[in-house]
């Protein structure tokens, strides 16, 4: 139903600010495993303290080490940053990718390069700076253990010459990568030195040049983090105290945070830690043990990725029929089957949403940015409580793994919300309670928390067919009220997820639909449309099931996209569902690459759609 919009990267003409200060971007193509976390890591974080708008993707394989990875830096004097087609400046210091990456750079680019390689430097329109690499790092003094690693602190002291970077602020970074370590900071920066040295020694620099940076006021209040690490600390903030998982990429390193954090944050005021955290044997035992913790009374997560979803499937069906609260992160990556592990894709909207057996719709949180994956770090626990439900929070590895400014975040402003959670007192003063009946209109049942001290708080707990007793029962009547009851309860979440984040334009006839990290490159795609005539208003959804907003945007607009990161537009399905008189006119906007959406892309595939 509808129109589809799926192709490959368009080139726009005139698409993008011009090349100049703070503005371009920096693409290393080094070996996996080589060390060159260090020195990206190094470049990014003193850009940031410089105050430019700057943000860091990691394009790495799915292997320890030995195949090729890129890593793309881009400056914005702007604010933008979703992710450019090309790179300005390219590192090349992997011999293996050279040529083809050499070939990407755009006319007027850099390439820096070990002049070890001999390289034969075949275009004219781009401009070569040759180090001899090797030769810097042995001079460093590093062992045969670890001049590989050094060795990437060369293009460090390339692009701090080349580029105007603050060299204090290459040593501040260094400080805070080696958790102050001098020793090591010193061999690290002992090649950048040498290579600045070397540069102003024989690479004259372009006066004209655009590729330069400058410091820029206002950037004091605003930190670095990656998205898994968000949510790590907004789920310590929420009062989480258990958590189960298995290992998989990307999600393994939000639960690494969150075993740091929790030390730290979950803490009793006589200095027990109030909390725990097991490694399952798989994903099944570990939804398995979250199910049974958030059974107990405690606010209970797990994080994992799409592989894990489907080993999770019954025991989400479990806790949604039981009304068990709990909490799932996936960071999706791309699928089918082990598919790409460590790149990019919005390919789990559509599973998780229906994720059980039967009738089964899951409540979702879409974060789109690092304060959002803070607060659903939270506000996902409260959600679970409150609806006595499964609450999957729906991240990616872009989000999740990759390095995003952000303002610092604040404490939550209102306190835990436990839901309809029964105290002994009000027990014994009701002489009991059904656990599954709807007394306040909403479709939520009263529970309590086993151990809770009155001989009225038991029930039973069965994920087959039962009454609002929480008897066992195959009547139809009483399966299908319990059904009225659960679907009744979707329809009450409508109103308390998270509402859409909504810009809409005056005299806009064209809405777009996006979600997640989608959202990264929508403003400049935006702001070009804007400039071939094409006025837009913006809807982001951050929630399922959609809420009466998004309903309203949709009957809106006369021509609608949604925008997402997946193969078939599965969003776009949903919505199609949800709005059906509107269906035929969403037109699916989606591209799965295993790259984050660029905002020339969105751009280039909306202006197709305009133009037919």
């Amino acid at each position: 139903m509808g129109t589809q919009i799926q192709s490959r990267p368009t080139a726009v003409e005139g698409f993008g600010s011009p090349v100049g200060v703070n503005n371009f971007s920096i693409i290393a193509a080094t070996v996996n495993g080589s060390g060159s976390q260090t020195a990206n890591s190094a470049i990014l974080r003193a850009l940031f303290k410089m105050g430019i708008t700057v943000t860091g993707k990691n394009l790495f394989p799915s292997n320890i080490q030995g195949l090729p990875t890129w890593y793309i830096t881009r400056l914005s004097s702007e604010g933008y940053i979703g992710r450019r087609e090309t790179a300005d400046i390219l590192v090349a210091m992997n011999r293996a990718t050279a040529d083809e990456d050499i070939r990407k750079v755009p006319v007027g680019g850099v390439v820096i390069y070990p002049t070890e390689w001999k390289l034969q430097e075949t275009r004219t329109d781009v401009t070569y700076y040759g180090l001899p690499v090797q030769q810097l790092a042995k001079a460093s003094g590093a062992g045969a253990k670890m001049l590989s690693y050094v060795a990437n602190m060369a293009y460090v002291g390339a692009l701090v010459y080349l580029l105007g970077i603050d060299e204090q602020e290459i040593d501040n970074a260094l400080m805070y990568h080696f958790n102050n370590k001098r020793k090591a900071v010193d061999l690290n920066l002992g090649v950048v030195r040498a290579a600045i040295q070397y540069c102003q020694e024989n690479l004259p620099k372009d006066p004209n040049s655009p590729f330069r940076v400058e410091r820029v006021a206002g950037g004091e209040n605003k930190v670095l983090i990656e998205g898994n690490t968000a949510g790590a600390l907004g789920t310590c903030f929420g009062g989480f105290s258990f958590a189960a998982w298995y290992p998989i990429t990307p999600s393994t390193s939000l639960i690494d945070a969150l075993g740091e954090y929790a030390k730290e944050l979950r803490v009793d005021p006589d200095g027990t830690h109030n909390y725990a955290i097991v490694q399952a044997e798989d994903e099944i035992a570990a939804i398995g043990m979250i199910t049974g913790a958030g059974w107990a009374g405690a606010r209970a997560m797990t994080s994992t990725s799409g592989p894990g979803i489907s080993l999770m499937t019954e025991y989400a069906g479990l806790a949604y029929f039981t009304e068990i609260p709990i909490v799932v992160w996936d960071i999706m990556r791309m699928g089918p089957s082990t598919g790409l592990p460590t790149r990019v894709s919005q390919g789990d909207v559509l599973p998780v949403y229906y994720l059980g057996h039967g009738d089964t719709r899951q409540i979702v949180l879409l974060p789109g940015s690092m304060q959002e994956c803070f607060d659903f770090g939270w506000q996902s626990l409260d959600l679970a409580e409150r609806l006595q439900t499964p609450v999957f929070v729906l991240s990616d590895l872009d989000l999740g793994m990759n390095i995003w400014m952000t303002d610092q975040f604040q404490y939550p402003d209102q306190p835990l919300d436990r839901g309809k959670v029964l105290t002994a007192a009000q027990l014994d003063e009701a002489k009991g309670f059904n656990r599954y009946e709807d007394v306040d209109g909403d479709g939520i049942g009263y529970r309590s928390i086993p151990g809770t001290p009155s001989k009225y708080a038991a029930y039973f707990t069965r994920g087959s067919g039962h009454n609002k007793y929480a008897q066992y029962t195959e009547r139809s009547e009483e399966w299908e009220a319990n059904l009225d009851r659960l679907h009744l309860k979707h329809e009450h979440a409508r109103t308390i997820v998270p509402a859409p984040v909504l810009d809409e334009v005056a005299g806009a006839e064209v809405g777009i639909i996006a979600y997640g990290s989608t959202d990264q490159g929508m403003a400049e795609a935006r702001a070009f449309l804007s400039q071939r005539g094409v006025k837009t208003s913006y809807l982001r959804i951050r929630a399922l099931p959609t809420t009466e907003g998004i309903h309203e945007f949709i009957r809106k607009y006369p021509r609608l996209y949604v925008v997402e990161n997946n193969y078939d537009g599965q969003m776009r399905k949903i919505l199609q569902t949800e709005v059906p008189e509107r269906a035929k006119d969403l037109v699916q906007v989606a591209k799965c690459d295993g790259m984050p959406l660029s905002a020339e892309w969105i751009a280039a595939s909306i202006l197709k759609g305009e133009q037919h």
